[in-house]
């Protein structure tokens, strides 16, 4: 198998030799030539952000990320696996460049470390011996992508991988790297419908080990698990509602009855427990609950009524929730881009483009049409305009409103001016294939209702039961929330973008213009305040100030914020007990003893401790009460 592989690299690397494509510019090197005229755009912060020195798995579960995945086994030789069959680590990285696996050397050693020494269970066993115990069922939603997804397809394509994950697995590793067109068939809905592709069928993998872990070595949802284990927990009172992540939410009920079978997860667990439920979710998760809410009580959905939450659900935690997407959302689906791929060093670019390049990426996203779900929510009201934005910064000379910013070259053909995210929105959606403006339009909406007449009457529109700022929380008085989120991490909020090196040979109208690093832009992106995924104003404006008004919360439910400062140990690569990361303080000692607080019917102690400046920011969004309306 490692002379198969070493024979695949050196005839690519003898293909490319012959090929007349013109020599990329370095990365590091600025594209424009002295005597081109450019308009460089700067911005000017207090405090100077210290780049980052390793690269995390980002959103696609990129093959860096895999690489250090299959890095934190235990035996480097996966032989045993019977999913990689012959492929072995050493095979495997003996045919990629050195550059690419370099740092995720050093993030082994530190995640092996942090798995030996931190004993998840402490967290659980400590509530125990306070007094808490088993209370109210638990129901949890995962968010994006760390559900696995399985073939159940038996057609000639398929069958090698019948009940095998193709996402979040070792066979996911092989497909990318063996079969890397199969895999793509499977990944990839028919763009048309939104649904399964012909004689193909993927579904979402099924309870705890569905999201338990991403792939061997590293965890999601273990350690709430593993507490929620040593508090008495165990699957006759305690479940994950895993669902499809790629399908829109209208296509989850019609292709997988996803609500309707939560609908009924969450009616017997309170008839058999006696007690009402508590619905646990997670970034994209919290969306999908969110939109649960109006489905469940509409005639139009499960037909419960507007009662229908009130009677079955105790509490809603919403860890890290999305509640207004997130601006990175919209770089994936323009140009297969974000933060994650465009800091990569040199090496690890060449092997990334080599496997997945930016416009296949792009195709992949836009062929996941719950992904869209996440775009931002709230147009400039709430992300700004070119000179404002509710989360600038004192001096700052250009606003984080001035979303997607260009320069301009003697031989670049770009906008005339820089977008805001409204106009970033309807550029993308202008320059896409119809088939995703399509499948886009007719599942989500992105505005604001500004009245409470607006409100109720998007309760009878499905596109709108995503958005927060066009809908109210369900009408159910005894209902808490919890959110619970993650501050302090230097998460992308603008970005510069330029033509492509060699427009003849992609598909896109524009890129990340990596090669732009001055002041405060790393390699075209520019940082702003969140949890390293998600933004503040996603987060925290909901919670803070959005559902404190009448119309999006007429039934006065209890809102309880408590924010989680970033502080991770310097040579833990998932950050420790106390990591605020958006993913990693699944695993935070704070978060865990929080959940397990609430579950066991204890939530009343827990108090609001918000730490940011969200109060400040969510102030300035223009949205108001109606009798302020302005």
């Amino acid at each position: 198998m490692a002379s198969t592989l070493r024979r695949r690299a050196l005839g690519a690397a003898d293909n490319s030799s012959e090929s007349s494509t013109p020599a990329p510019t370095p990365r590091d090197e600025s594209p424009v030539k002295s005597g081109d005229k450019v308009k460089i755009i700067h911005h000017e912060r207090p405090q100077k952000m210290r780049k980052r020195r390793n690269t995390f798995i980002f959103l696609l579960g990129s093959l860096f990320g895999l690489i250090a995945a299959g890095l934190l086994a235990k035996n480097n030789d996966l032989i045993d696996l019977p999913e990689i069959g012959e492929l072995s680590m050493d095979s495997f990285l003996d045919v990629l460049p050195a550059g690419l696996i370099t740092d995720m050397k050093d993030l082994v050693k530190g995640e092996r470390d942090f798995v030996d020494s931190y004993d998840s269970f402490a967290v659980g066993m400590k509530a125990r011996s306070e007094g808490l115990g088993v209370y109210h069922p638990v129901i949890m939603i995962p968010g994006v992508i760390s559900t696995g997804l399985e073939s159940w397809g038996t057609s000639n394509i398929s069958r090698p991988y019948f009940r095998k994950r193709l996402w979040g697995s070792w066979t996911m590793m092989k497909a990318l790297v063996m079969d890397k067109d199969i895999w793509k068939k499977h990944i990839m809905l028919d763009k048309k419908t939104g649904l399964d592709p012909p004689n193909i069928k993927l579904r979402a993998a099924q309870g705890f080990d569905a999201t338990d872990f991403f792939i061997t070595g590293y965890w999601i949802w273990s350690k709430i698990l593993e507490n929620l284990a040593s508090l008495g927990y165990d699957p006759t009172n305690s479940f994950t509602a895993a669902y499809d992540w790629r399908l829109s939410y209208q296509n989850l009920e019609l292709r997988d009855q996803y609500f309707t079978r939560l609908k009924s997860y969450i009616e017997l667990a309170h008839q058999f427990s006696g007690h009402k439920v508590v619905l646990t979710s997670h970034s994209m998760g919290s969306q999908v609950l969110f939109y649960f809410f109006h489905w469940v009580a509409s005639p139009q959905g499960g037909g419960g009524g507007d009662d229908w939450v009130d009677r079955h659900v105790e509490a809603w935690i919403n860890i890290s929730g999305c509640m207004l997407g997130a601006v990175k959302d919209v770089t994936a689906i323009l140009s297969g881009e974000m933060r994650d791929t465009a800091q990569l060093n040199t090496f690890a670019v060449y092997g990334l483009e080599k496997f997945l390049n930016k416009d296949e990426r792009a195709e992949i996203f836009r062929a996941m049409p719950g992904m869209s779900s996440m775009l931002p929510i709230g147009g400039d009201a709430v992300w700004g305009n070119l000179t404002w934005a509710p989360d600038d910064q004192p001096g700052q000379k250009n606003s984080f409103g001035s979303f997607l910013n260009f320069r301009r070259g003697a031989n670049w053909t770009m906008p005339e001016s820089n977008f805001t995210v409204s106009n970033a929105m309807q550029y993308m959606m202008e320059t896409a294939d119809d088939w995703y403006r399509d499948q886009i339009q007719k599942s989500y909406s992105q505005g604001v209702a500004h009245t409470s007449a607006e409100v109720e009457a998007n309760e009878l529109d499905h596109r709108k039961w995503v958005n927060p700022l066009e809908t109210r929380l369900p009408l159910a008085p005894n209902l808490k929330i919890y959110c619970f989120y993650g501050v302090g991490k230097p998460t992308e909020r603008a970005y510069y973008y330029r033509t492509p090196e060699f427009p003849g040979f992609t598909n896109l109208n524009a890129t990340i213009d990596t090669g732009l690093t001055v002041d405060e832009i790393d390699h075209g992106v520019i940082m702003g305040e969140g949890d390293g995924t998600v933004n503040l104003l996603s987060t925290g404006y909901m919670c803070s100030k959005g559902w404190h008004m009448k119309r999006y919360n007429p039934a006065g439910v209890k809102i309880t914020v408590v924010e989680m400062p970033h502080e991770p140990e310097r040579f833990n690569p998932r950050g420790g007990p106390n990591t605020a990361d958006h993913v990693d303080i699944l695993g935070r000692q704070t978060l865990n003893e929080l959940v397990l607080r609430v579950v066991a019917g204890k939530g009343y102690m827990i108090e609001d401790n918000v730490i940011s400046n969200i109060h400040e920011y969510a102030n300035k969004v223009k949205i108001y009460e109606e009798e302020e309306e302005k």
